[in-house]
């Protein structure tokens, strides 16, 4: 039995109907760009994730690039965030025109580390970026204080963890705003690039919206210099069809995650994804750590089994880093993990035939090894 990594192709045959009618409706009344299905999206995601406002924009970079320009991020300014991470974070923080500060993970979690994060901070500090990687929230608790005491800004990345709860506290409601990715193979994903920025500051929000929009909320009236950041018709009612089903995709994951655990645990050279205490993992990426990952990964390829590395290099040791100088004894444990991390499929739809297709061609791996 081959295994994919994911299959989105079985998420759309699940809800078939309700996605050919959301696309149905936007042909029909050619609302293509803006109009009521985006804003019908904002207010349901802004519920969905616990917050006043959404502002929908083309994609989850972007929304990283809105909330710090919206932040008055200038030259000068330093913006921290995690070593391991997709480089959308610290790319971001350059084009608004910060310069990227890394600090390395905790080592169990895969979320930036707050001892790291404080002594990283200087007088040129201005905020923070934790990344709820994975879709495992990141010590809320110790960033928020640290933030507090030196009075910085602190903008979630929830890219990959939609729904996710710290302390029963959803993520992206303890910064100043959060932004979320809706790109096809997130938890709740779009049929191409979509992405939002949330927070409960009316004027930040509304400062976000002109710069996505050409500097202005009306045509022809532009109040500052923009981008053109907008989320389309077709992509905002084919998430407000699928989000009613993101509670029940959740709850699937977290299932075929605990049969995973409970399999894997008992390999010795596996080692499952840690959970903190209080905090609500959600799965967008099922990331176990071994220590020969590169033949366990080949293995498994072979017998037609999907895998993938999220992610091969830490940020910091990317070329696009070099001009930093960063050494990876700086990073220990992103530079661990950058050796060691394997993601296995797991999707919503996944079977358990599929997923004991998998837990077997790893235990016939380990008795090889």
């Amino acid at each position: 039995m081959s295994v994919p990594f994911a299959d989105l192709r079985l998420q759309y045959q699940s809800i078939k109907d309700e996605i050919d009618g959301a696309i149905a409706a936007v042909i029909r009344d050619s609302a293509f760009i803006r109009g009521p299905y985006v804003d019908a999206f904002e207010r349901e995601f802004a519920a969905a994730a616990s917050v006043k406002h959404c502002v929908s924009c083309a994609n989850g970079t972007d929304a990283l690039y809105l909330a710090m320009t919206a932040l008055k991020v200038k030259s000068g300014d330093e913006v921290i965030t995690a070593a391991h991470s997709w480089i959308s974070t610290s790319a971001m923080i350059t084009h608004a025109g910060a310069q990227v500060v890394f600090c390395d993970t905790d080592g169990e979690t895969f979320t930036i580390d707050p001892a790291a994060v404080e002594a990283a901070i200087t007088p040129r500090t201005v905020g923070i970026i934790p990344v709820h990687l994975y879709g495992h929230p990141a010590d809320m608790d110790a960033i928020m204080s640290i933030a507090r005491k030196r009075g910085l800004w602190v903008l979630e990345d929830c890219a990959q963890a939609h729904l996710a709860r710290y302390k029963n506290q959803p993520v992206g409601t303890f910064g100043v705003a959060a932004t979320f990715s809706f790109y096809p193979g997130k938890n709740l994903g779009a049929m191409g690039d979509a992405g939002a920025v949330v927070t409960n500051d009316a004027i930040l929000a509304e400062h976000i919206a002109k710069l996505a929009r050409h500097g202005g909320l009306v045509k022809h009236q532009h109040h500052i210099e923009g981008i053109n950041s907008r989320l389309d018709g077709l992509q905002a009612a084919i998430l407000s069809a699928k989000l009613p089903h993101l509670a029940d995709w959740t709850k699937a994951r977290h299932n075929a995650a605990k049969f995973y655990d409970a399999a894997l645990d008992k390999m010795e050279q596996v080692q499952t994804p840690k959970v903190a205490p209080g905090r609500t993992h959600v799965y967008h990426l099922y990331t176990i750590r071994h220590r020969k990952r590169d033949a366990l990964a080949k293995h498994l390829n072979l017998l037609g089994i999907e895998t993938a590395i999220n992610y091969p290099t830490a940020l910091p040791l990317l070329p696009s880093y070099r001009r930093l100088e960063h050494r990876p004894e700086q990073f220990p444990n992103a530079y661990a993990d950058q050796n060691t991390i394997l993601s296995l499929p797991l999707f919503a739809e996944i079977s358990r035939e599929q997923q004991d297709e998998v837990v077997t061609a790893i235990r016939s791996f380990e008795h090889v090894v």
